[in-house]
């Protein structure tokens, strides 16, 4: 069995609201007081008010978690704009309620969903994930969600499935940042069935205890945390299983730069910067920048998804 190499949310964690949802799971079965909730339904995130108790982790290791604050106003999310307050500043425009989410393609059992109808099919867990930036910093985020390997065996992929395409939302309309033509949108990501298929590997629905926030992908996104955070697709509206390998969006964009694997790799730059440290976001710009691990911390669990290939090529 699968250990995660996850960080202790217990003695570590400084916001006040994920205390008191600790408490209410603990006493009363819920995740949400009334005041948090009726502020999420207040701004807008009408698609899943609430959460059903999860499966809290078990934690290794002695990482602070990023804050909450941090976590939803630092984000890239080029469909809102480029700059890293853009997200947080122009999702409210977003509608996200109805949302559905298919999953098609080589499967014998296709399904079409909408959030509250997933979470009740599969439960739902914390995973306190390591999230590392292509641009050179991370974060520490305890996210809520179910695990993908879950999901796809529900629709029992055939021997034809090799991987799994994720595509996003696309609604110019709100998602203003997508009238530019920067990007080939929707936005789309792909991951090998395998690498789909590994227990890390989850569709995020919170963070904090809390309903995703809208400018972290809302409502469903993925996680991927040996990966970067890029190939963490947000705002998903299909899942496809296919025979040949999809070409994301930043592949198509700059395949000199973006790879299909981009795995979390100290010893493979960037093509414009070191990959080999990171700044952690919430530290002092004067702290010390940390020595990037090997699939982000994740190499135990992950590495033998790539043994014998050569991981500079196939980066």
């Amino acid at each position: 069995m699968t250990t995660f190499k996850k960080i202790p949310s217990s003695e570590i964690t400084p916001e006040h609201i994920y205390n008191d949802r600790r408490n209410f799971i603990k006493n009363l079965g819920l995740i949400l007081s009334s005041t948090a909730l009726s502020s999420f339904t207040n701004t807008g995130f009408a698609a899943l008010n609430t959460l059903p108790s999860f499966i809290q982790s078990k934690d290794h290791g002695n990482e602070k978690l990023t804050s909450f604050k941090d976590i939803t106003s630092y984000n890239n999310y080029y469909e809102f704009g480029t700059s890293k307050s853009d997200p947080q500043d122009h999702a409210h425009l977003l509608k996200i309620d109805p949302w559905s989410i298919s999953i098609e393609g080589s499967v014998a059992k296709p399904l079409k969903l909408d959030i509250d109808e997933l979470i009740k099919l599969i439960p739902i867990e914390e995973r306190i994930y390591r999230l590392r930036c292509v641009e050179g910093w991370s974060m520490v985020i305890p996210w809520i969600g179910i695990p993908l390997n879950s999901l796809l065996k529900k629709v029992s992929p055939t021997g034809n499935a090799k991987y799994v395409e994720f595509v996003s939302l696309k609604r110019p309309s709100e998602m203003i940042g997508q009238k530019d033509d920067m990007l080939d949108w929707p936005y789309t990501e792909g991951l090998r069935l395998d690498e789909a298929m590994h227990p890390l590997t989850i569709l995020a629905v919170g963070l904090y205890g809390k309903v995703l926030p809208k400018q972290n992908g809302a409502p469903i996104r993925l996680v991927v945390p040996w990966k970067y955070g890029f190939k963490s697709i947000k705002a998903i509206t299909k899942i496809r299983l296919v025979e040949k390998m999809p070409i994301s969006t930043w592949m198509k964009a700059n395949p000199k730069e973006y790879g299909f694997y981009s795995n979390v790799n100290p010893e493979v730059d960037h093509p414009r910067w070191t990959q080999a440290t990171e700044r952690r976001i919430g530290e002092s710009l004067l702290s010390p920048r940390l020595k990037t691990q090997m699939f982000n911390g994740y190499k135990e669990e992950v590495a033998h998804l790539y043994q014998g290939m050569d991981l500079n090529k196939n980066f």
